[in-house]
């Protein structure tokens, strides 16, 4: 990293001692993120740091976002943590990137500066990753001269990140036919009539990310929200799962770097018969192995991101560096719990946290088996 990612790296590290690690497990016990968190990390620089600075951001780009990420979750943050306060992330690029100036200055300005919060409604029962089979129907009336065109929006969304407290929601909708050509992104605000909250989801990890169900019932959204032309939502979705998917990658072995970590030092500190835990050779083997599914998976996803933010296209890369960061996490988390033995497995542990928060990281942004598909497809290795 240069020197002004470390220093970043280094802003990152400190926020999160001071304003993140004292009050985490409250927070999972309540289920939420506290509003006024937003306004601390955007008044740090963080909520912005990928974002442009002619939209309310930092001006930096993946490999900064990386930069914080790594830092915070060296001192402690969870990924569910991770999740809640950079909801952002997800629920802005669409908009940032259509040079709407209402739009940006309506959502994006006031999101990136910790005022408000936004979300991002994809997902719909029964349809899972089926983003082309979306069934949310947004409807356009016209009311001739006044230039108060409206859509009318119909149906349900679900597993959607920070959906119980969001200000508002880019929300897929279906504005024409049949299939990814018929696909819209339109931004929803909360209390406009008809848009409800059917149910905060519980959740094995992530716990202090709230999730929820959506619901739609003749809702009237402004023509104004309509993000860039009609039917052109299927692509601006798709062209930002590639940062969504480096994202949770990055989730997954920095995740399991800080599970490492905290085990390597359990295991130098805990004595059983006579001697520390990292004195057994198989302790020291199995360290080692967690180690270096660590170090391979950080290196690969660098190497994407790198990648992608030099202009190449990395769909199928980016799925990959997904997976081998997520199954890292999967391993390294699960031999922190069993090196931890019993206290490996209390709640409120930090090793019990990550290995319930990173279960759900091989399911984010598309499943590994989808996106397993996805790459074969891309990279020539179908019929």
């Amino acid at each position: 990293m240069s020197s002004e990612r470390e220093a970043l790296r280094d802003v990152a590290r400190e926020f999160t001692r001071r304003e993140v690690t004292p009050y985490l497990q409250e927070w999972e016990d309540a289920g939420e993120v506290p509003r006024d968190l937003h306004r601390k990390a955007a008044a740090q620089g963080l909520l912005g740091v990928s974002f442009p600075v002619e939209v309310g951001g930092e001006g930096g780009d993946l490999l900064d976002s990386i930069a914080v990420m790594e830092g915070m979750f060296e001192e402690g943050a969870s990924s569910g943590l991770m999740a809640a306060l950079f909801t952002s992330g997800i629920a802005l690029p669409h908009i940032a990137a259509s040079g709407n100036a209402d739009l940006v200055d309506r959502f994006v300005r006031p999101t990136l500066a910790g005022e408000r919060i936004g979300s991002l409604a994809v997902t719909e029962p029964g349809g899972g990753s089926d983003v082309a089979g979306i069934r949310t129907s947004a409807r356009r009336v016209s009311t001739g001269s006044t230039g108060d065109d409206h859509y009318l929006v119909n149906g349900t969304k679900t597993f959607i990140t920070s959906g119980a407290r969001a200000d508002f929601v880019t929300t897929a909708v279906r504005t024409g036919g049949p299939g990814h050509g018929g696909i819209s992104l339109l931004v929803v605000e909360k209390g406009t009539p008809g848009f409800t909250v059917d149910r905060s989801l519980a959740k094995t990890g992530w716990h202090c990310s709230d999730t929820a169900e959506l619901g739609f019932k003749d809702v009237r959204a402004h023509a104004h929200n309509l993000v860039c032309a009609e039917n052109t939502g299927f692509a601006q979705i798709a062209q930002q799962f590639v940062v969504e998917r480096i994202a949770l990658a990055v989730h997954g072995y920095a995740v399991a770097a800080r599970s490492l970590a905290l085990t390597a030092s359990y295991c130098r500190e805990r004595e059983t018969f006579g001697k520390p835990l990292v004195a057994n050779q198989v302790v020291r083997h199995r360290l080692v192995e967690m180690r270096r599914q660590v170090e391979v998976s950080r290196a690969y996803v660098h190497h994407i991101a790198r990648r992608h933010v030099a202009g190449e296209q990395v769909v199928a890369e980016a799925c990959l560096a997904k997976q081998t960061a997520v199954e890292c996490a999967a391993y390294v988390c699960d031999q922190a719990v069993q090196l931890h033995g019993g206290s490996g497995y209390l709640h409120g542990t930090e090793v019990e946290r990550n290995y319930r928060d990173a279960r759900i990281l091989p399911i984010g942004a598309g499943p590994t088996e989808v996106l397993t598909d996805l790459a074969a497809r891309l990279m020539g290795y179908t019929p």
